[in-house]
């Protein structure tokens, strides 16, 4: 094994689900992480307490570690970059640079010859209303940095909605960057999971169809309801970004699919993904423990799935219902640590296995 000790920037559930992963394949974790008793801390080796920014914390972690990972991607791009000249990072800063700006991220897929939402910049009032007049009115503007489950976003229906709130719409969200997407007419939404290692080999797991709720990702069921030649184009839209990307690790990228089974691209995370949960139940490889295989310099591992399942989010209250879910037979529960349920975080997920 290449590496020995495995640093991963952002101490959530994503980081804890890491860690475990790389127990298992006998590698140490650091955990940089300003909040204490974060979801990560409870199994990582060792925690550093600091910001993701901080230039010392960041030098602790390449010191102690063979190579750096993140589980999000809002670390800031000028601290990977400074990171990297320490210590190997994967994926590439380029990753997150590209996943962090939605005006950047479509620019991008884009030039990997995916199509995506129709998008406009908007960066003043003026911008949002001529934006929304070639939109005849309607479309969903987001920031483009920093949203995520639903937040920092403003939809717009019909040019009567428009008329009644467009003048405030840029300040609404901010008066920072934005972006106009127009609105897509689709069937359903799907998710791929895939990897590339450090070799260049690309490995795809199977898409899974999406139910989102309040914004939030509710269920992801396996086998979606697609055609092969339309899982075929996900997993070939994978490959496009990740050699585009010379990317190593794991990435999840989103699609509308719409009625001709065609797809269009809604945005790519460059780290383990929620969508892909499911895979530490139906499949014998995780994507935790291919992403960490990835980042480690280990062979990707066989992605094929061996049940059908739905992995369902416990979020808020969902909690509750606990007892429930442990009853059921051929069901994966897994918690994440955190002591307070609130409305809209992740408590846990639960995978049924559909035999």
């Amino acid at each position: 094994m290449s590496a020995k000790t495995i640093g991963i920037i952002g101490g959530g559930q994503l980081g804890r689900m890491l860690a475990m992963a790389a127990a298992r394949l006998n590698f140490r974790t650091v955990i940089l992480e300003p909040q204490a008793d974060c979801p990560a801390a409870h199994v990582a080796n060792e925690q550093i307490a600091g910001a993701y920014d901080d230039a010392a914390a960041l030098a602790e972690l390449a010191k102690r570690c063979d190579v750096v990972t993140y589980e999000f991607e809002n670390v800031p791009v000028t601290a990977a970059e400074d990171l990297a000249l320490q210590v190997t990072v994967y994926p590439p800063p380029k990753a997150l640079e590209m996943a962090q700006d939605r005006l950047i991220e479509k620019r991008f897929i884009n030039g990997c010859g995916i199509p995506t939402a129709r998008f406009h910049a908007v960066d003043s009032q003026e911008d949002l209303e001529k934006a929304l007049a070639d939109f005849g009115g309607q479309g969903v503007l987001k920031t483009r940095r920093l949203g995520y489950d639903g937040k920092g976003q403003r939809v717009y229906r019909s040019t009567a909605d428009s008329a009644d709130s467009a003048e405030g719409g840029y300040a609404a969200l901010g008066s920072v960057p934005l972006i106009l997407e127009s609105f897509v007419s689709f069937e359903r939404e799907i998710s791929i999971i895939a990897a590339r290692g450090s070799d260049g080999k690309v490995a795809c797991y199977d898409p899974a169809e999406n139910v989102h709720r309040n914004g939030i990702l509710h269920t992801s069921t396996l086998p979606a309801s697609i055609s092969q030649e339309t899982a075929n184009a996900a997993r070939e839209a994978a490959e496009k970004i990740l050699t585009a990307l010379g990317y190593v690790g794991v990435i999840g990228i989103e699609f509308f699919v719409l009625a001709d089974g065609s797809l269009i691209a809604n945005e790519m995370a460059p780290r383990v993904h929620n969508s892909g949960h499911w895979t530490e139940a139906a499949c014998v490889i995780s994507q935790f423990e291919q992403h960490i295989r990835a980042v480690a310099g280990l062979p990707l591992g066989n992605p094929q799935r061996h049940s059908d399942c739905v992995m369902t989010n416990l979020i808020g209250d969902d909690i509750k219902a606990l007892p429930e879910w442990l009853r059921l037979d051929d069901t994966l529960v897994h918690l994440y640590g955190k002591t307070e349920a609130r409305p809209g975080r992740k408590m846990g997920h639960v995978t049924q296995l559909l035999r």
